[in-house]
């Protein structure tokens, strides 16, 4: 069994949770099980920031404290990665000062789930009231691209299902067309990690694609506040934030949204 605290000292500072990927292969969403309150968390498989040698993966606080907000509200929570199995974290943002990380990392439930994350093949969106992307600069090397995942996403939506990202999280969504072929953030306002905020970070040549840009691109009015101020923004059924700071925002809204059906 994957042991946290060892794997920190072995690693030196370096954290990533790792898992058995032959369990993975192994582990499918249970057939003909009812889920009308489960909410569908995407993590990064991604744990290369580019040429530089340095780690990324998914933003602790992006899926801590969402993760928090969604089952305090009553959702449980199944993790999705691009290519299953163990999701890593970004080594920058393992903060345990902070408290719903550190309850969220002690949580050996949560972490035998993120040691051994669902594969997009395996996932059956009828499932699922919403799905989330959280963020973390790993997502921009293969959130884009993965076909399954955005047809997981617009069947989502497209079943009447709330969607959110937060921060790079909508690299996500950048290429997640519905039926009719439109992109889901086409007509949309949306907020996502900024073109400011990531040269304030230093990692605008770093990027295989600059966030804000791609959005605007595909057709989505972009919002935004000054660096690192939270920023959410409710389009319709889409939820959407802007930075770390605005990761709890996009899980309130989308349980108020989730909340509003319910009661219909």
């Amino acid at each position: 069994m994957f042991n946290l605290k060892k794997n920190l000292l072995i690693l030196v500072g370096v954290v990533t949770l790792t898992g058995c990927f032959e369990a993975n292969a192994q582990r499918t969403t249970p057939a003909n099980v009812n889920r009308p309150n489960t909410i569908l968390m995407v993590l990064t498989s991604h744990d290369q920031l580019g040429n530089t040698g340095q780690k990324t993966g998914f933003y602790l606080d992006e899926a801590a404290h969402p993760y928090s907000v969604f089952t305090e509200a009553g959702f449980k929570v199944e993790f999705v990665s691009p290519n299953g199995g163990a999701a890593p974290v970004d080594p920058t943002s393992y903060n345990l000062n902070d408290q719903l990380n550190q309850q969220f990392v002690k949580n050996q439930k949560v972490m035998d789930k993120l040691n051994n994350t669902l594969s997009p093949q395996q996932v059956k969106p009828s499932e699922y009231k919403a799905i989330f992307f959280a963020g973390g600069h790993g997502t921009m090397w293969d959130f884009p691209d993965n076909q399954s995942l955005a047809q997981l996403t617009s069947t989502i939506y497209e079943q009447g299902g709330v969607v959110g990202a937060v921060c790079h999280g909508p690299a996500g969504l950048v290429n997640v067309q519905l039926s009719n072929g439109a992109y889901l953030v086409a007509g949309k306002t949306v907020a996502a990690f900024t073109n400011e905020e990531e040269e304030a970070v230093g990692l605008t040549q770093v990027m295989p694609f600059l966030l804000e840009s791609k959005l605007i691109e595909r057709g989505a009015k972009h919002t935004k506040a000054p660096n690192f101020q939270a920023h959410v923004v409710v389009s319709e059924r889409l939820v959407t934030g802007q930075n770390p700071a605005s990761a709890t925002g996009v899980a309130q809204q989308m349980v108020h949204l989730l909340n509003q059906k319910t009661d219909k």
